[in-house]
């Protein structure tokens, strides 16, 4: 393990957010000291994808978020595999697993989430695992290997449970998802797109179960899985159980360095948090939700990259405002394509919600004070893009509402002014030919 005792810039988090926020740093400052600390051993990969790995065991080659010469390239020193015990933020030192003590200068709290573990009877026996890691998929792997006709209850329909379900299922495995609520993936998508969903996991031989919980995990004498007792008495047989309730910010760090933290790491528009110096994002903070126009985690990968970028930029003294993020979901399990942005499930009441549906394809829009305030796209995605972009810049819909969710809907169709204030300025030189452009919803790729 390299030996660092002083850096300019340290991260802890080896995840989006620590990799957005190295990225700014070093685009801003080109000569400081910049170091990564991680817990897990490997160079940063993409979480969304370990359960592509679960699928289809591999190199992490395959899911590596960055080539692997990302960190010399850019000058980043890393000591992964060791935790953060302490924080001491007055003398701007921390102290890891190792022992070893680490100066810094500015420091990124990049920790991110952890799986929320129930106090359910036999959490702790061989067979039960939970689903946020790649350490977690290959145990998975590791237990699936010369077991045949495996059952497995999954306990939790959210986001991290529909992923690992159809990963197991690409395994051969018989799943059963277990849902405390009365439907799957209920905090992202409503009603008629959760059947959407619930009915192509039935045709893929998943079982639903909603409206109950888990009461107890049984064993065998020898301490392996044998079944799930639901809440109302009922026995599920299995031999593995995943535990996908749910992630928490990791905020240990943080409190005991007298850090102020709410739901998550309270940051401002600056990703600072309460302690001069130390800055926070990813999972793990509480930042600017511009559809609700107040902080709340929101735990998705884009907005862990812009916040770490945020971040960086300040870290290196470039004053940036985080604009904000909010919930954005792109799904494509057993492959039915939805993204959700937004308040979906619950719209406030005074919200208008405008729907299409036909032949497989459901669209979505919830409008308030005349202004998208979340949308669904189900089955087919291609213009979710341009509705994500006319939410994040507040822009007034009220006059093309009723177009958002048609089934011809594009850039084209809305008011000239808005799509041509996006066009990509003009090169020197170059000619301005006037109407639509070619392709008119290039003009939102990369807002």
């Amino acid at each position: 393990m390299t030996v660092i005792t002083k850096t300019e810039y340290l991260i802890i988090g080896n995840s989006v957010g620590g990799i957005g926020a190295a990225e700014a740093i070093r685009g801003a400052d080109k000569e400081g000291l910049i170091t990564i600390v991680s817990d897990e051993p490997y160079s940063v990969y993409s979480r969304p994808l370990i359960s592509d790995y679960l699928a289809n065991p591999g190199t992490i080659e395959k899911m590596l978020y960055r080539k692997p010469d990302f960190y010399q390239e850019n000058s980043i020193q890393t000591v992964l595999g060791e935790r953060v015990l302490k924080i001491d933020s007055e003398k701007h030192t921390v102290t890891l697993s190792c022992g070893q003590e680490i100066h810094w200068r500015k420091l990124l709290l990049a920790t991110g989430g952890a799986p929320i573990i129930p106090s359910t009877p036999g959490v702790d026996l061989a067979g039960v695992f939970t689903f946020n890691k790649l350490d977690d998929a290959k145990a998975i792997d590791g237990f699936l290997k010369d077991r045949n006709q495996v059952k497995a209850v999954v306990i939790g329909g959210g986001l991290i449970g529909v992923s690992v379900t159809e990963a197991l299922v690409k395994r051969g495995v018989y799943v059963t998802v277990l849902e405390m609520k009365d439907r799957i993936l209920n905090t992202i998508l409503d009603e008629e797109a959760s059947a959407m969903e619930a009915r192509t996991l039935e045709q893929n031989g998943v079982g639903i179960i909603t409206g109950h919980t888990a009461a107890r995990i049984s064993s065998h004498v020898r301490g392996e899985v044998s079944g799930v007792t639901l809440d109302d008495g009922r026995t599920l047989d299995c031999e593995m159980v995943v535990i996908a309730i749910g992630v928490r910010p990791r905020l240990e760090l943080a409190k005991e360095a007298g850090i102020i933290t709410n739901r998550g790491i309270v940051v401002d528009r600056f990703m600072m948090t309460s302690a001069p110096d130390i800055y926070a994002c990813g999972d793990a903070a509480e930042a600017y939700d511009f559809v609700l126009g107040e902080d709340r985690p929101t735990p998705v990968w884009p907005n862990a990259y812009e916040g770490g970028r945020v971040a960086g930029l300040n870290m290196a003294g470039v004053p940036t405002e985080y604009r904000g993020g909010t919930a954005l979901n792109a799904l494509k399990y057993f492959g039915i394509n939805i993204v959700s942005a937004g308040m979906v499930a619950s719209p406030d009441a005074g919200t208008e919600m405008l729907t299409f549906k036909r032949n497989g394809i459901y669209r979505k829009a919830v409008i308030k004070n005349g202004k998208l305030s979340g949308f669904i796209f189900a089955g087919d995605i291609g213009k979710s893009g341009i509705l994500y972009n006319l939410m994040k810049d507040g822009i007034d819909v009220t006059d093309f509402k009723e177009r958002l969710v048609a089934d011809d809907f594009g850039l084209a169709s809305l008011p000239e002014a808005i799509w041509r204030e996006r066009l990509p300025a003009p090169a020197a030189g170059s000619v301005i030919i006037s109407g639509a452009p070619e392709k008119p919803e290039e003009a939102f790729i990369g807002d």
